[in-house]
């Protein structure tokens, strides 16, 4: 990766007047803010549906996007949608927040509305984009079609005879056509409005930097119809769940529940399933981060239905074996690895052999006592420098609620901070002027704002994903800042003046 920066921004967090951000105007606005201010990337949270927890990190698909994303004022334009449709609906009474509760009511009703006149006449090119996804699309269909007829219940406690994908489970999913057909609906608008919106972006010298999350949702169409890829009993049940040992986040460590990968398996298959995520990722994306990217190397496997993390071990993942085939069967790849966590000799290794770009986050790197790997002077090129992730509190949060006075008395001689500097921008500075080829600016970090705007804090649920940045919010000096740390420390992608 070239010596550039961007911005992370999550596309539930760009403002409108619906609830949640779109592909909308709005991301258009946005892909026009970081062509002004002279970035190279933006990067986004994953795009999949969010089931419970509202956790795009837990999809029921690996593959289907997410209907809140749809851009409803498109839909206005092409007629399937009228003012009227709006009368009365309520997206929340907080602008600031994302209130998903109220969303799956409202947007699946104009959703609803939307079916009604897209049923009559479907577009043209709608028979060839179901043809084109059908590998993913048909499953998916059947999955929540089902799902809505059985009251929205995980599906192993649906009737027995439909618990797994087969002829039964299709039979019953061929009568509610009606379902089905919105479903796929719904995904061929939101793979349109996207490809739409990337190419706007890329023609303004912006590549997306999509999210991948390592592990797919217990609740999920691929444990319904590919439970072979999994590690499971005679009932189908997870043997194990993915998690992570007690840290700093967590004295119990956290119980994600993800079912565990059957790696023997798939290595067999010469890891098919996964050429094929890869590939469908990167038709969406430029550049891909891959989340939990030392679950590859070693993960911590928890006994399904423990309290907690603690009875968890570390068991021997695929290594660099899985990449070494995909590289055989795809090539090349721009993949960024959040090798975050547990640091080891084993991790680092195979992160080397791939080539990838490890991570960097600075606020991870003042604890005011010892060199640590995460401040600047450490750096390596091939590394990609962060204030803060999605996971961490924002900079000024950090600094202000959690730093010791000892922290921020190093904060603030390291980066040679004026007494009159926010802090948030000399943190920004700070990874800006790192030797990483890659820096990425949260947008909270750009707005100096506090941990008000947090996106999420691992190990809790309720009140995460939630944060909206609100029309407005990006000043001339923000763009001014921004604009200025880029060109100072030489991140303007080659090219532009």
């Amino acid at each position: 990766m070239e010596r550039a920066s961007g911005v992370l921004m999550a596309v539930s967090s760009l403002p409108n007047a619906y609830g949640i951000g779109t592909f909308g105007q709005e991301a258009y606005r946005f892909v026009d803010f970081l062509a002004r201010t002279k970035q190279r990337y933006w990067q986004v949270l994953p795009l999949t549906t969010t089931s419970y927890g509202d956790s795009p990190y837990q999809s029921f698909s690996a593959a289907a996007g997410n209907p809140y994303f749809i851009d409803l004022d498109a839909l206005k334009k092409l007629g399937y949608l009228t003012e009227h449709d709006f009368d009365d609906l309520n997206f929340g009474s907080d602008p600031t927040r994302v209130d998903y509760g109220t969303l799956f009511v409202s947007h699946r009703h104009l959703l609803e509305r939307a079916f009604v006149r897209f049923a009559s006449d479907t577009p043209s090119d709608f028979k060839a984009f179901c043809a084109k996804q059908k590998e993913w699309l048909e499953p998916y269909a059947e999955f929540m079609s089902l799902k809505e007829t059985f009251g929205l219940r995980a599906f192993w406690e649906w009737p027995r005879q439909y618990q797994r994908r087969g002829q039964k489970s299709q039979e019953y999913a061929a009568r509610l056509q009606d379902k089905l057909l919105y479903h796929k609906m719904t995904q061929y608008f939101f793979f349109k409005q996207w490809e739409k919106l990337k190419d706007y972006a890329n023609d303004h010298g912006i590549l997306i930097i999509g999210d991948l999350p390592i592990y797919v949702s217990r609740d999920s169409v691929e444990m319904w119809a590919q439970p072979e890829l999994f590690k499971i009993d005679e009932e189908g049940n997870p043997i194990t769940v993915a998690g992570t040992p007690p840290d700093h986040f967590s004295s119990t460590g956290q119980y994600w529940g993800n079912p565990i990968y059957n790696w023997e398996n798939m290595k067999k298959n010469h890891y098919a399933w996964w050429a094929w995520r890869i590939r469908l990722s990167f038709e969406l994306y430029d550049v891909l981060r891959i989340d939990h990217f030392r679950g590859f190397e070693a993960y911590w496997e928890v006994p399904f239905g423990a309290p907690d993390a603690r009875g968890g071990a570390w068991t021997k993942g695929p290594d660099v074996d899985l990449f070494n085939e995909l590289k055989r069967q795809l090539g090349e790849l721009p993949i960024i690895a959040e090798d975050l966590g547990l640091m080891t000799q084993e991790l680092i290794d195979m992160r080397e052999k791939t080539g990838f770009p490890g991570m960097k986050v600075l606020q991870c790197g003042f604890n005011g006592e010892r060199d640590a790997g995460d401040l600047p002077h450490n750096y390596k090129p091939n590394t990609v420098a962060y204030v803060g992730t999605h996971d961490n509190q924002t900079g000024r949060g950090w600094y202000e609620n959690t730093a010791t006075p000892r922290e921020r008395e190093q904060v603030d001689l390291y980066l040679h901070r004026a007494e009159d500097e926010p802090v948030s921008e000399a943190l920004g500075r700070g990874i800006a002027a790192s030797v990483s080829n890659t820096c990425i600016h949260t947008m909270q970090d750009l707005l100096g704002l506090g941990d008000e705007s947090r996106m999420n804090t691992p190990a809790t649920l309720g009140g995460n994903w939630c944060w909206r940045m609100q029309r407005g919010a990006i000043t001339r000096h923000t763009e001014d800042y921004l604009r200025t740390i880029t060109e100072t420390y030489f991140r303007v992608p080659k090219g532009d003046k």
